[in-house]
């Protein structure tokens, strides 16, 4: 039913509950594969270039917030792989779903950052109001 799903994650444990939804979904079709899609927006980003001292540690402490969900899809035998893009999370997830032909977008239904998300709103919902895909949110 669903062959490309996008698992937006930060690693939190919405996104590792989201994780398994997508996980469970994939396997019922084996020709699903998973995108794990990590958005560094600026204020991470600039956080991590203060502490971690060269692009391959950066690289490194982005891929471990990833770390459970890889070990659960590998676990699984499903098909997967990892992008890390820059930029403002709500849009940049919605321009990559609309762009890539994905069939389904799952988001766990609050991330890392809650104060942001009490300001501006959750990414999960500016991600539902605007991807031209069906949209799984994870509680």
């Amino acid at each position: 039913m669903f062959k490309h799903i996008l698992l937006a994650s930060d690693g939190s444990e919405y996104a590792i509950r989201a994780s398994e939804k997508a996980i469970y979904l994939a396997q019922n079709n084996p020709e699903s594969k998973i995108t794990i899609l990590y958005v560094v927006d600026a204020a991470t980003s600039k956080a991590d270039a203060t502490h971690l001292y060269s692009a391959s540690e950066l690289d490194k402490s982005r891929r471990e917030k990833l770390e459970i969900s890889e070990r659960k899809l590998q676990k699984a035998e499903v098909d997967y792989e990892i992008k890390i893009l820059h930029g403002d999370p709500g849009p940049t997830i919605v321009k990559y779903a609309n762009e890539n032909n994905v069939d389904l977008c799952v988001i766990g239904s609050r991330g890392l950052n809650r104060l942001q998300e009490m300001v501006l709103g959750s990414v999960s919902h500016k991600v539902a109001k605007r991807v031209e895909c069906p949209v799984l949110i994870v509680k």
